[in-house]
């Protein structure tokens, strides 16, 4: 059973390495303070970038802090789509990129509000199990459509067919879908900002007190 003590409290912000789940992070962070541990968002196990985590009685605070906005920068391999939308996964289709030009008229099209099938290999439950639990046993499932809010979407550079990207995005969007939808898969992903907090401020021994973090919230 894991620790279930309430101190310490407080918010951890952590930088994720490519390679270890979320989860991981989370059970290792557990052990270390030996508090109750939960999160306010995960990262897929190719992905860097900021984690929030919550410690010991903020754990209840997590409603606070799991609708909040994300910023990414993403590089995405617009030479074809894989079966898992990132570069894990194998490839499904294989196409000339796009130019610059129509990479611009395709962003334009994901700006604001848009609908966007979730990937299969996440963890949205169809029918009660995972959706990468089935994709992983080879059973093709219709994966619901989400709509996903883009608040920002900048090209930084295209070179060779890979589109640098920074996104600032609502909770709940899914990077991944919006390569899919221009027709590529993440080549990486880095997750640099939660809400107010910044990968700058990631540091797993720093315990941000409880009321601190609320009030940046407001």
């Amino acid at each position: 059973m894991p620790p279930r003590a309430l101190t310490p409290s407080g918010i951890i912000l952590v930088d994720k390495p490519a390679g270890p789940t979320s989860f991981a992070i989370v059970a290792a962070v557990r052990r270390r303070t030996g508090a109750r541990t939960g999160h306010a968002g995960t990262l897929d196990p190719f992905a860097t970038g900021l984690l929030l985590l919550l410690s010991g009685a903020a754990t209840r605070l997590q409603p606070r802090f799991v609708g909040l906005g994300k910023r990414y920068v993403t590089g995405i391999d617009l030479s074809g789509r894989t079966s898992t939308g990132d570069r894990e996964g194998e490839i499904v289709e294989e196409r000339d990129p796009p130019t610059e030009a129509d990479l611009e008229g395709r962003l334009e099209e994901l700006r604001g509000p848009v609908d966007l099938p979730i990937p299969t290999a996440s963890a949205v439950k169809i029918d009660g199990e995972r959706a990468y639990k089935l994709h992983r046993q080879g059973i093709a499932v219709e994966m619901p459509v989400r709509t996903m809010h883009v608040h920002e979407l900048r090209l930084e550079s295209y070179d060779a067919g890979v589109a640098q990207l920074e996104l600032l995005v609502s909770s709940g969007t899914y990077i991944r879908a919006i390569a899919e939808a221009l027709g590529g898969h993440c080549q990486t992903l880095r997750r640099t900002e939660i809400g107010p907090f910044r990968l700058e401020e990631a540091d797993s021994e720093v315990i941000i007190p409880p009321e601190d973090a609320l009030a940046r919230l407001s």
